[in-house]
């Protein structure tokens, strides 16, 4: 065959294709093309891995400083987005520089592993008073278990934070924009979450998430500081050892109830934003809703907190969400303990543990934790001291009590 001048020019140009082809697969398999931004799978669902209860910080603010804020993953996946909250902001928020990168410990991360977070493609949002916003998927690959810091710069004075009130851990911050940097200079630790509501993954395996729906046991009270020791953490552990794909998501306040706003909307009143709302959610327990109504000023009778779980049943089925009811730990000798509150617990427990309840599950949290011989108190041995919470063979009791054979799989 005789080549013309044009056939050479048009080999010469196809060789350079297929070497540019070579190049890109070549940094697309590379660790740095771990954290390039992506187009998201349309074939495959987003899943939370982590997320968290937000509230009015009342005032909280800050200066012009980068946050480093940790999470623990409750599932992996190859491509990430984060979400941010301005709920309760009187003010619009914007947030700059974000990155996400391996935790190693006291605020230090992996710079390596630094993955740049945009928006709408831009390095910035701006959220409006009330708002959230969504981060464009992000191609990072998270494993299940693991600790990833989200650093965020705030390049304006914040008045007023959205928040969740305790992270029962030590998150980071520093003044001016370090959201790079491996090591923070000047860094100061503070405790709760601050804009950021969840962190979600695309995980082909995944088969859903599961939102633990409670107050301050489910939010981790008093168990190990930095240590992932909460009944929800414990129970990601035994999903995944037991080859399960599932994300567990905390939506526990301290000092949440039930039926009444207080510290924190009422679960009837965050059912939307906290459960039925997150992504690939498919199962919620009910945990300790209901022992501060209990407690509390009102005294809210057994009957009242039935009426309520059944709206919560009701609701989340009309979403298509499995409800897993759990029954009421003791709290007899903790503040606010009386008679009537205590038969107002019985009552709920009685109810939860009946055929027919609309349960589609029944998780014995009660049963797991109480003094045999007076079934009114916790077991010594998994009292944290106060008598209603639990220390971490408590919360290994708790999380022991779900039956993994609830999270029925979708093909079975």
């Amino acid at each position: 065959m005789k080549w013309t001048g044009s056939s050479k020019l048009l080999v010469a140009t196809v060789v350079a294709l297929l070497a540019v082809a070579a190049v890109v697969w070549v940094r697309r398999d590379s660790p740095a093309a771990e954290h390039e931004t992506a187009s998201a799978d349309p074939n495959t669902p987003w899943t939370a891995t982590w997320a968290t209860a937000m509230q009015d910080g009342k005032g909280a603010g800050f200066q012009r400083e980068t946050l480093r804020q940790v999470v623990h993953t409750s599932i992996g996946g190859d491509t990430v987005r984060v979400r941010l909250s301005n709920e309760f902001g009187r003010a619009p928020l914007t947030v700059g520089a974000v990155y996400l990168a391996k935790h190693l410990g006291t605020g230090t991360v992996d710079p390596a592993t630094n993955a740049h977070v945009t928006f709408g493609g831009a390095d910035s949002v701006t959220v409006k008073a009330g708002g959230t916003a969504v981060s464009d998927p992000v191609a990072y690959r998270l494993p299940a278990g693991g600790e990833l810091a989200v650093s965020a710069y705030l390049p304006q004075p914040v008045a007023s934070a959205t928040q969740h009130g305790s992270a029962n851990r030590d998150n980071y911050m520093a003044s001016g924009n370090q959201s790079t940097k491996a090591s923070l200079p000047g860094v100061r630790s503070f405790y709760n979450y601050s804009f950021l509501a969840g962190v979600d993954v695309q995980n082909g395996g995944a088969e859903g998430a599961v939102v633990a729906l409670g107050a301050s046991i489910t939010d981790g009270y008093d168990s190990t500081w930095n240590g992932n020791r909460s009944w929800h953490d414990l129970l990601a552990r035994r999903l995944n050892g037991a080859g399960r794909t599932v994300g567990v998501l905390n939506a526990g306040i301290s000092g949440n109830s039930l039926l009444q706003d207080g510290v924190g909307r009422s679960a009837l009143n965050r059912l939307q934003r906290d459960v039925l709302a997150q992504p690939g959610v498919t199962w919620v327990i009910l945990a300790d809703l209901g022992v501060n109504d209990l407690g509390g000023a009102d005294e809210s009778t057994g009957g009242r907190l039935v009426a309520g779980l059944r709206q919560l049943i009701q609701r989340s089925h009309g979403a298509k969400v499995k409800v897993l009811c759990g029954t009421l730990p003791p709290y007899a000798g903790a503040e606010g303990w009386s008679r009537a509150g205590e038969a107002g617990r019985k009552t709920f427990n009685t109810f939860v543990r009946t055929r027919g309840n609309g349960c589609d599950g029944v998780v014995d949290f009660d049963a797991a934790v109480r003094d045999q011989a007076d079934p009114d108190r916790w077991n010594a041995r998994y009292d944290q001291g106060d008598h209603m919470h639990p220390n971490n063979a408590g919360m290994e009791a708790l999380a022991g009590a779900v039956d993994l054979g609830l999270f029925a799989r979708a093909d079975g």
